[in-house]
């Protein structure tokens, strides 16, 4: 398949964290005539110190992939994300980001995670250069992050999905029943993926052409799980037209509410190798974001790598734990709302985000192959028990605002 020809490397822009060493001295313990003072406030020095020449701090300036709201909105609009990390990881530890603007202006603060990761989103400012500090806290004294610039231009693919058709960057996937992929009773159809109102409407309907049959759902290993109605699936993707090997890919969504089908905005190798041993030269399957619907078992949101090994493929990843720590509030909920879901993929890590906050990191089945994105809503034949009422719970709809993908 073609590469992308606008891909442009940005080693400036490189979404590894750098980490540092704190090298400003301390003040020194103050000086007592009495042997007994002196010997204490060496100890408090040596301490000190000791607990600072211990941390690391890193800044990572992120393209702007945070817009939480109710209705569609430019992408331009979005916010820009930046992270800190601190360690050793406190959670709860005060950090203060500041922008350079003549001198140092505080912008905002929050309180780093388990992890010592601190997010800010804020209004995206070209070219603006940013530090982060963070508080002395349980026994570590106050450091500041090297300042990080935003050196992010342009995204490198946008779509918007404006007018009333999809652009030539996308075709249609799997426009076959398939039930070697456990797709028995459903395919992809374009009557299922819909530009309009500045959205890509996701579906999940009846075949029209088989209302009067029913389709045998199987397992894995061959055994019927029952009869249903057949279906036509939202599936498009950008092979053949658009690809990219390594940066942050990212899609605004607004989910459906029911089981049954599952919406997923993933990556696939643009070389197809059914030998595959190793995501590193044949790459692997990432999916950033899957939603399986609202409530109890086989529901929710998940991230996963599937890459290949010669003993076969692997999984990592899973059902996000606590999943609604990430909504924006009480009222908030993922079929009612657009969310950000986004990807940082480097060649140690991919980092998943859903809008400014870090979801899951995973860092093994990292691909060195250019990849392209997919966006779906698929019945699989393993969840079709779970659609309340078979037919009657359809159509399904997901929507998706822009999706957008920056290079480096």
């Amino acid at each position: 398949m073609p590469s992308n020809p606008n891909r442009r490397y940005r080693a400036a822009a490189a979404l590894s964290a750098v980490s540092l060493t704190v090298t400003g001295a301390l003040a020194g313990a103050m000086t007592t005539s009495a042997e007994a003072g002196v010997d204490a406030a060496a100890s408090t020095s040596s301490s000190t110190s000791a607990a600072a020449a211990k941390q690391k701090t890193s800044l990572t300036v992120l393209p702007p992939i945070s817009q939480f709201g109710k209705k569609p909105a430019a992408a331009k609009k979005a916010k820009t994300v930046v992270t800190a990390t601190f360690t050793p990881a406190k959670k709860g530890r005060p950090v203060s980001l500041y922008v350079k603007s003549g001198g140092w202006k505080k912008v905002a603060t929050t309180k780093t995670t388990q992890f010592g990761i601190a997010d800010f989103t804020i209004p995206t400012k070209k070219g603006a250069t940013y530090k982060a500090t963070a508080a002395s806290y349980r026994g570590l004294p106050a450091i500041t992050a090297k300042p990080a610039k935003n050196t992010w231009k342009s995204a490198d693919f946008t779509d918007e999905f404006g007018g009333s058709a999809l652009s030539a960057e996308w075709a249609q996937r799997q426009p076959f029943y398939n039930p070697a992929g456990l797709r028995n009773c459903a395919k992809g159809d374009p009557s299922a993926s819909v530009v309009s109102g500045g959205t890509l409407r996701l579906s999940v309907l009846l075949d029209p052409a088989r209302t009067a049959e029913k389709c045998a759902a199987k397992k894995a290993d061959g055994s019927t799980l029952g009869s249903f109605a057949y279906r036509l699936n939202g599936h498009i993707s950008t092979d053949g037209n658009h690809d990219f090997k390594f940066g942050v890919a990212a899609a605004r969504i607004k989910f459906q509410k029911e089981k049954g089908g599952h919406t997923s905005f993933w990556l696939q190798p643009t070389s197809y190798n059914p030998d595959a041993t190793s995501a590193k030269t044949d790459g692997a399957e990432v999916d950033i974001i899957e939603w399986f619907g609202q409530g109890g078992r086989q529901s929710g949101l998940t991230s996963f790598i599937y890459e290949p090994t010669p003993k076969g493929p692997k999984k990592t990843g899973g059902f996000l734990k606590q999943q609604d720590r990430f909504l924006a509030n009480k009222k908030d909920a993922w079929y009612k709302n657009y969310h950000v879901f986004s990807v940082e993929w480097t060649p140690k890590h991919y980092v998943f985000r859903i809008d400014s906050k870090v979801s899951a990191v995973i860092t093994n089945g990292i691909s060195h192959v250019p990849q392209y994105p997919i966006l779906s809503l698929l019945s699989s034949d393993y969840e079709l028990a779970n659609a309340p009422g078979d037919a009657k719970s359809l159509p399904q709809h997901s929507y998706v605002d822009w999706m957008q993908i920056w290079e480096y």
